[in-house]
């Protein structure tokens, strides 16, 4: 199986099953020095990690992330990080029930069409569990990040079905388990996720991510502009349909004079480019958003085949997530790091020395 890597200096190369003994990735071209712990990976892996809240699936896993290689005495080497996070919690008998039935809108039948082999318990590869390693390994890029360049990432549910939410306190996000900004609607949110549950249906999300203190100059120019890898690492994570930079598909509505992020001496005057202009950072915040899809595990029966072509009808039994966008925002966070932390690592590479003729003016206008 390719595809299995991120990155071109800064490399992720993640590997396992929902239901095999361990997940774990290889993290390639850490810069030496970085002091990092597995305290450090396990902050954001508890963000993730399943069974946080009755909101979620209550698959029952610690997530805790071992460290085994490129680390010594508290402090990154420069060598391979490996890292590794043991399964405590399969209920592989879940599954039992549709090894010989495709799960509608999931990657069941894709899978058995291109392999010739699926693993059913979970979905295997497939599965959202993958992602915890990309969390782990995002941690690291984000110590780096802010270490070393001074930037600052942080993501929020923007919105849950019909319910767009404002962000109001970015702080709050990080203390709820919707990670809503938007506090007072938190008694809506909980809700609205109780009637789905009593429906036996899902719904989808949409995700909106920031990064903060990004200097000007990051990203090439033509096929690894910065903001079509960011748009790639998003669309990357199990779930997501849509990604927007910036507006996004709003600017289908406006008129050149109201897009154009206008400069003075003093600063921007707005930001609807969402800090990526010609495919290069431009020193303004970037602002990234996913659109997840509803997941398909419910149990209202839908029609589907099995694995030898006979219609059928499929019921999802087991643990699932009834939105699975709660769980996304330290997901989107360790993506939108991973590829700024390479970009920035690609930009050193090929622009050292290089000095700009012109200071950097202020991401807003004071």
């Amino acid at each position: 199986m390719a595809g299995n890597t991120w990155g071109e200096r800064f490399t992720v190369t993640t590997f396992g099953e929902s239901h095999g003994p361990a997940i774990g990735c290889i993290v390639d071209g850490c810069p030496p020095g970085i002091e990092i712990s597995e305290t450090d990976l396990q902050t954001d892996l508890d963000r993730r990690k399943p069974g946080t809240s009755r909101y979620v699936t209550q698959r029952r896993e610690d997530d805790c992330a071992r460290i085994v290689s490129g680390v010594f005495e508290g402090r990154t080497t420069g060598t391979p990080i490996g890292l590794i996070i043991e399964n405590t919690d399969q209920r592989s008998r879940d599954y039992s029930k549709i090894k010989d039935v495709f799960r509608p809108n999931h990657a069941d039948y894709a899978y058995l069409q291109k392999y010739g082999v699926r693993d059913y318990r979970g979905g295997g590869r497939s599965s959202a569990r993958e992602t915890a390693t990309r969390v782990a390994a995002g941690a690291i890029a984000r110590k780096v990040l802010a270490e070393r360049f001074g930037v600052r990432i942080q993501g929020y549910l923007a919105a849950m079905g019909p319910l767009t939410l404002a962000c109001e306190d970015l702080d709050a996000a990080n203390h709820n388990p919707f990670f809503c900004a938007e506090p007072t609607r938190l008694e809506e949110l909980e809700n609205y996720i109780n009637a789905l549950r009593k429906d036996g249906d899902s719904i989808g999300a949409r995700i909106n991510v920031v990064a903060t203190g990004v200097p000007p100059g990051w990203g090439e120019p033509v096929f690894d502009r910065l903001d079509a890898e960011i748009a790639k690492a998003l669309m990357s994570i199990n779930a997501v349909k849509g990604v927007e930079i910036g507006d996004g598909f709003s600017v289908v509505n406006q008129r050149g004079s109201e897009h154009r992020d206008e400069m003075a001496p003093d600063g921007f005057a707005s930001n609807h480019s969402g800090g990526i202009q010609g495919g290069i950072s431009s020193g303004q915040t970037i602002r990234a958003s996913m659109a997840l899809k509803p997941t398909s595990s419910i149990i209202i029966p839908g029609d589907t085949i099995d694995t030898q072509g006979n219609a059928t009808q499929m019921r999802t039994t087991g643990r699932h997530d009834p939105c699975v966008g709660l769980r996304a925002t330290p997901i989107a966070e360790a993506m939108l790091a991973l590829t700024l932390l390479d970009h920035a690592l690609r930009h050193r590479a090929q622009n050292a020395d290089v000095q700009g003729t012109l200071a950097p003016i202020a991401a807003e206008r004071g």
